[in-house]
């Protein structure tokens, strides 16, 4: 996952701070959980600054911009995807129901990750230029 050892170590980071801070969300109703949340937090504050201080290291990016508009839209589809399928529990009362609603939310989905996410990324394309 990491090209270096300070990405690896703040992506280690990051992974314990998040595992530690669920943990205390799950149980936010007791005072260990509560000093859980807070601490796994901070952890994560932590690994975002290290990953931040060794952004300059980094270089060049190895692609493009691309259009941000287009990767906007690619993301709002998915969103979208997701909100028709938790959606449809709420709007279908059958199993049937439910389960045609969220394969349309599913298909949503898939749509802005596999065309239109992959198409904007791909007009800027490094081989293209």
């Amino acid at each position: 996952m990491a090209a270096n050892t300070g990405q690896g170590k703040g992506f280690g980071l990051f992974l314990v701070g998040l595992t530690v801070g669920c943990a205390g969300i799950a149980y936010l109703s007791t005072g260990t959980g509560k000093v859980a949340a807070i601490v796994g937090a901070a952890i994560v504050l932590a690994s975002l600054f290290s990953f931040l201080k060794i952004k300059p290291l980094e270089g060049a990016t190895a692609q493009k911009a691309s259009s941000t508009v287009m990767k906007l839209v690619g993301a709002a589809t998915v969103c979208l995807g997701w909100l028709v399928t938790i959606g449809g529990l709420h709007a279908a009362s059958t199993t049937g129901g439910r389960l045609v609603v969220a394969l349309i939310g599913i298909a949503v989905s898939l749509f802005g990750m596999l065309y239109v996410l992959p198409t904007t990324f791909n007009k800027n394309a490094l081989w293209k230029a």
